[in-house]
Formats: C-alpha cells, structure tokens, sequence
C-alpha cells in the first residue's frame, strides 16, 4: 500500500526514525546539558541513585529483609560520625536494627519501581485516550474530555489515595501485601493520565488537519493505523517532558501514600514508609531514622524536576 506522498508526510512520516536521530545528534540539546552545570549535577544524581537501586543487593552492606542479619541490640545506634556511632552503620540503624544506608538503597529501587511504572501506565492510557479523542472528534472527544474535566477537580493525590483505599479495604492478610506494589501503580497510573490526554489531544487536533493525514485517508488506511503510525510520532515529543515532571510527582504520591499507611507494608519498605517509621522516633532524639530517607527523597525529586525543566527548554526553542 502506497505511503503518503506529500512532502510533508515524507519529512515527518517517511523519514522515519533514521531522520530524527539525526536531527538529535545535529541539534544543541546535548550541548544546551553539558552548558547548564546545575543540569549536570541533577543528571549525576539521577543516574547515581537509579546505579544505586538497580544494584542495591551488590552495594548494600546488609540485606534489611533478612531477619538472620538484624539484631534489635543494634536498634537506633546513631550515624558513624556521631558520639555513639559504629562504624558498620553509615548514617546509623532503625528501631528494629536495620542498617539505614542499606534500608534507603532498598527503599529507593522499591520507590522508583512504583513510580516509572505508575507513570509509563498513566502515559499509556492518556496517550491513548488522547489520540482517539483528538482524531475521531465529535462525541467520543466530549466524553473523554468531560470525564478528564471531572478528574481534574481533585487532586491526585486524593484519587490515588481512594484507588488505593478501596483496593487494599476488599483485600486481606498476604493478599494485601502481595498485590501492594500492582495496586500502587494502578493508582498513581490511573490519577496522571489527564495530562497526557490533553496534550496529546491537542497536538493530535492540529496533525489531522494536515496534507500527510488527509493522504492517508486517500489511500484508505484504517483509522487505528494513520494514530499509531503516522499520527503518534509527530506528537510524542510534549510527552517525553511530561513523563520527566511526572517521574518525581509519582515518588512523592507513593511516598505520601505509604506514609499514611495505605501503601506498602513495612515488609516492603519504600523511601515513604521508612520516613513514617522514622517520624515516629524524631521527638526522641532519634532524627536519623527520617532525616536520610527524607533528604533522599527530596534531592532524587528536585534532581527530577531539574531534568524536566531543562527538557522542556531544550525541545523548545521558543524557550531557549
């Protein structure tokens, strides 16, 4: 079946992949990051602490989900550095006798599983529901956009924090604890996915209208294959920037939710149920226990945003 032919279906469509690697490799995006030194120290972070979970069982001193390995003799001994420290425990142990260092290194691989998942989940269905909005139009696009309307008239957090709820309520005993991580990406996936929506549905507004659309048409491919094939490619890019900004809103929303005792199980500890443990102990003196996890949680989020706001400005030249 012939492609469209228009020239500007060849430029965004028929060029393919090979066209926009080396439009990436030509253009100043890399160059606009190696410029921006505060970038490039959120870009460290970020790989550091990504490096640091994915290998967690390798660089770990101790496993914290092995009872063998922990005594409640070793509970609350404060950062090495401090009166009282050890030198086997870094920032200092738990109230259970956990290593903390090795407690966060967990904690985060846990936390940024939750989050990627949750937010490619959320990118999936908005997406989707973009495309098929902004193309079919009419009374489909009303729908979907009404139901987006609605949403947006409560915070995320609230609606993860119901999804969540109402999962784990029909739950009970190991059932609960296993499906805790699939029940938390469902929630967070099912709380962002308007942004994309919208933006997809959008973009996707303006590229039907154009002559590479309309030849597609002409030649009679099926709706579903001028989205995902033609369509989808021209207006991915917004995404990209909305995925990076999402990453660290996602982490804070399942910090929060197991901090409030509806997401993981102190079983499965994430970077948000070690600060709700460590709350507890902070008016006893014993304020390692929530000042590690929390600055790590911060600093890997502000990390984040920094990516996305220097993506943002880099693919759009407006910005620059």
């Amino acid at each position: 079946m012939p492609h469209p032919t228009s020239e500007e279906g060849k430029g965004l469509v028929g060029g393919g992949h090979g066209g926009r690697v080396a439009r990436l490799i030509d253009s100043d995006i890399l160059l606009s990051l190696r410029a921006s030194g505060l970038t490039m120290v959120a870009a460290v972070i970020v790989v550091a602490m990504f490096l640091g979970a994915a290998f967690a069982p390798l660089i770990a001193p101790f496993d914290p989900f092995d009872p063998a390995k922990i005594f409640l003799s070793d509970a609350s001994i404060p950062p090495r550095w401090q009166e009282g420290g050890d030198p086997r425990f870094l920032f200092g142990t738990d109230d259970q006798g956990r290593d903390l260092y090795s407690a966060i290194l967990y904690g985060l691989r846990v936390s940024l599983v939750v989050g990627g998942l949750g937010v490619l989940l959320a990118a999936a269905i908005g997406i989707t529901l973009g495309l098929v909005a902004g193309y079919l139009g009419g009374r489909v696009d009303a729908i979907i956009m009404r139901i987006a309307d609605v949403q947006l008239t409560f915070p995320a957090i609230l609606i993860a924090l119901l999804i969540d709820g109402v999962v784990q309520a029909l739950l009970r005993g190991h059932a609960r604890e296993e499906t805790a991580v699939p029940v938390l990406v469902i929630s967070i996936g099912l709380s962002f996915w308007v942004q994309y929506a919208r933006t997809i549905r959008g973009s996707t507004l303006v590229e039907k209208s154009k002559d590479y659309v309309a030849a597609a048409r002409l030649v009679g491919l099926p709706a579903p294959v001028i989205m995902i094939r033609h369509v989808l490619p021209n207006v991915i890019g917004p995404v990209l920037v909305i995925l990076t900004i999402n990453l660290g809103l996602a982490i804070i929303t399942e910090a929060t939710l197991s901090f409030l005792g509806v997401g993981l199980p102190p079983t499965q500890p994430s970077l948000g149920t070690l600060i709700s443990i460590g709350n507890k102990y902070l008016f006893s003196g014993d304020w390692w226990i929530v000042a590690f996890p929390g600055a790590t949680l911060a600093i890997l989020v502000l990390a984040v945003n920094l990516l996305g706001d220097w993506l943002r400005d880099a693919l759009n030249p407006k910005l620059r």
